[in-house]
């Protein structure tokens, strides 16, 4: 009896991951969006194609990358990160998010059966080894807008969106950040990394870049040619119970960043006072930003990336910091660097423009930390002037 169980088991098993793409007229496929979670990685969701009927019940989803790549890394920092297509049993994909407390929500699409077979043909097409990759791009080629994607493919294009009543009009920075802490390091690195071409709005399409706006979009689609609704019926297979605690604040960038710059001040106030300029202060302030600098330079002219040019969080990290740590360790530097303490200071002063006036916004939690450099600079700039005027 128990040889034949697991004989029944292995079988339908068999069948679940098999390539057959015949389907029973009362199969349903559906639209699986799960909800942010507690870490960066999964802090904006995830989306997947679910399908069932009878002993099929099978999750295809396009969020598989491969961690244990040797390149990982680098292919992550130049853009060329290979993402791909991956199942697997809908039981394990649900236990998981459960597990994550995380809200699982399902939209059946209203499909007819060929309509059906094709989606299906098509996921089992594309899950092949030779198809399954892609070049991942978080605002247009992503898990959450294969949805989208695949379905238009399938379906030729006879889909009409409908633009919801919550719909405003926010660049792709503020959808973003209304994802994240605004106070957390991944906030941070990521308003650092990323440039000023974000900072414009994003069309309704555009949204659903985010896999909570694949399931309004959808839920609010239409068919083209009978405008018969996409979807025929919505619920939610898991509530999350718990908001996820927010992390401590003595950890935080801000907090930080308050400590480092009132200790920036306070010792440009002793060195005022005292006439004693601590050098190693001022070699680690032009080297850090001068290396921040580099590696902004590097993600606008050296990646692939599509969100990292035109980044003006340059005009406080300028690489040229770098060589002027050499100036920075003399009591008169060369006339040069009197002039870059000049242009740090007019940078600053642009930056403050580029914000208000919208060309890009800038992680807030730098402000304490932008206050202490521009108080540094403008020390050293006197000092360097009232050792040129005492010779």
């Amino acid at each position: 009896m128990k040889k034949t169980i697991l004989l029944a088991f292995l079988f339908f098993s068999f069948l679940s991951f098999s390539q057959n793409p015949n389907l029973k007229p009362e199969a349903e496929i559906s639209i699986i969006t799960i909800g942010p979670g507690n870490s960066l990685n999964d802090a904006f969701g995830h989306n997947a194609f679910r399908v069932r009927t009878g002993y099929i019940d099978i999750v295809y989803d396009y969020g598989r990358y491969p961690f244990n790549d040797p390149n990982f890394i680098l292919n992550f920092a130049r853009g060329k990160l290979k993402y791909s297509q991956g199942k697997e049993p809908f039981y394990s994909f649900l236990r998981r998010y459960v597990k994550h407390d995380r809200t699982i929500k399902e939209q059946v699409l209203d499909l007819s059966h060929e309509q059906k077979r094709a989606l299906y043909s098509f996921l089992i097409e594309n899950n092949k080894p030779k198809n399954r990759d892609y070049l991942y791009d978080f605002f247009y080629d992503n898990c959450a807008t294969k949805m989208r994607d695949v379905a238009e493919q399938v379906l030729n294009s006879n889909i009409a969106y409908k633009t919801t009543k919550s719909y405003k009009s926010e660049t792709f920075r503020q959808l973003i950040n209304s994802n994240l802490n605004w106070n957390s390091w991944g906030s941070l690195g990521i308003n650092i990394a990323l440039g000023s071409v974000i900072d414009r709005p994003a069309t309704p399409r555009e949204y659903m870049f985010l896999p909570e706006f694949i399931f309004q979009s959808f839920e609010n689609a239409s068919f083209k040619n009978s405008e018969k609704p996409l979807i025929k019926s919505s619920s939610t297979l898991y509530k999350q119970k718990e908001a996820f605690d927010a992390p401590s604040f003595f950890i935080s960038p801000l907090f930080f960043f308050s400590i480092v710059s009132i200790f920036i001040i306070y010792r440009t106030y002793t060195n005022s006072k005292s006439n004693k300029r601590s050098i190693w202060l001022d070699v680690s302030l032009f080297t850090l930003t001068g290396i921040i600098g580099v590696f902004i330079l590097l993600l606008w002219f050296a990646t692939d990336h599509t969100a990292t040019a035109h980044n003006y969080n340059l005009l406080w990290a300028f690489p040229l910091s770098l060589l002027a740590t050499m100036q920075v360790v003399k009591k008169q530097p060369k006339k040069w660097f009197i002039g870059y303490l000049k242009l740090l200071i007019i940078m600053l002063g642009l930056m403050t423009m580029h914000w208000i006036i919208g060309i890009q916004r800038f992680a807030p939690v730098l402000i304490p930390l932008l206050i202490a450099f521009l108080i540094r600079y403008i020390y050293l700039l006197r000092i360097y002037k009232l050792n040129e005027t005492s010779k």
